[in-house]
């Protein structure tokens, strides 16, 4: 009778822990999901730090942190929201838990979001997650709808605002000279536009048959890359004459890398391919960027001390 009871006891439990915990298991595409953005997430971050320091403000590492974790939680909720094009775009992450996408995206926007809390910065924390939602879901209200990813060049502009906004605002909190950080906007907001506009190109495919009217769709490939190109040139001519000029703090190599890296991308990277040679050669030079751009700098300090 004692054993009944347990086999049954037994049973119970089995069919508890397979309905229960079965969504929360992590398979080889649920990995990649929640890693695919760890490196966007740093770049981010240390966006915030160079921009501190063309700002000629003291970086602040915490802060710095708390903005990266709050660019991963955007990312993930991204690619943790099913979409059309996404089953297309990013077929190796169907099979993932999307459950634990979304649940971690909550936890390290939560995180980073009393981070900045605490410095007065909570409206910033909100932009990026916001506009990511209408971004990837958007919102519909009776005959009323909101959907960034659809129109034409409306995404890269709203992503590079809303990024270049949040970036800027990290680093200039308590600075009062409007002057530097305009144009500190303009070089991170012209960039994110850019990779956005970059990344557009492998998801040529998906966003087509979902309808969406990306620039390498409706511009091709040449066009959308003059474009880009002349944009990357303008904001860095820019930004290269206030450094001689001294309204920002005189930071050739963060300058010169960056402009260097930028062409990089737009002249190899503006195609189709999607390859894992490709793959890896735009992480590197896109999102891995401004992590080589601080290490450079470090490095050519040390020689000129």
């Amino acid at each position: 009778m004692s054993y009944n009871l347990f086999s049954g006891s037994h049973e119970q439990f089995i069919k508890y822990r397979t309905k229960n915990f079965s969504k929360f298991h992590i398979n080889e595409a649920t990995l990649k999901l929640l890693i695919c953005s760890f490196l966007v997430s740093l770049s981010g971050a240390v966006r915030i730090y160079i921009a501190s320091l063309l700002l000629k403000t003291t970086p602040n590492v915490v802060t710095c942190i708390a903005g990266g974790l709050i660019i991963y939680s955007v990312y993930t909720l991204d690619r943790a929201l099913d979409s059309e094009e996404d089953s297309i775009n990013r077929k190796e992450l169907n099979s993932s838990n999307k459950k634990i996408g979304l649940d971690v995206s909550f936890v390290t926007f939560v995180i980073g979001t009393l981070i900045l809390a605490k410095d007065g910065m909570l409206v910033l924390a909100f932009i990026p997650i916001i506009t990511g939602y209408l971004y990837s879901k958007g919102i519909q209200i009776g005959n009323f709808s909101l959907k960034l990813k659809g129109g034409l060049g409306v995404k890269n502009v709203v992503v590079g605002l809303s990024w270049g906004i949040f970036i800027t605002g990290l680093a200039s909190s308590g600075y009062e000279n409007i002057g530097p950080i305009v144009l500190v906007f303009l070089l991170f907001g012209v960039k994110v536009f850019i990779n956005s506009a970059i990344d557009d190109f492998k998801d040529v495919k998906g966003d087509t048959l979902a309808g969406i009217k990306t620039l390498p769709i409706i511009l091709e490939a040449r066009k959308t890359r003059n474009l880009l190109t002349a944009m990357h040139i303008f904001s860095h001519m820019i930004v290269i004459a206030a450094l001689i000029d001294g309204v920002l703090a005189f930071e050739p190599v963060i300058v010169l890398c960056s402009f260097v890296y930028g062409l990089i991308c737009i002249l190899n990277y503006t195609n189709e391919d999607r390859s894992l040679s490709r793959k890896l050669g735009l992480a590197f030079f896109k999102d891995g960027e401004s992590t080589v751009i601080l290490i450079l700098r470090a490095v050519t300090g040390s020689f000129l001390v």
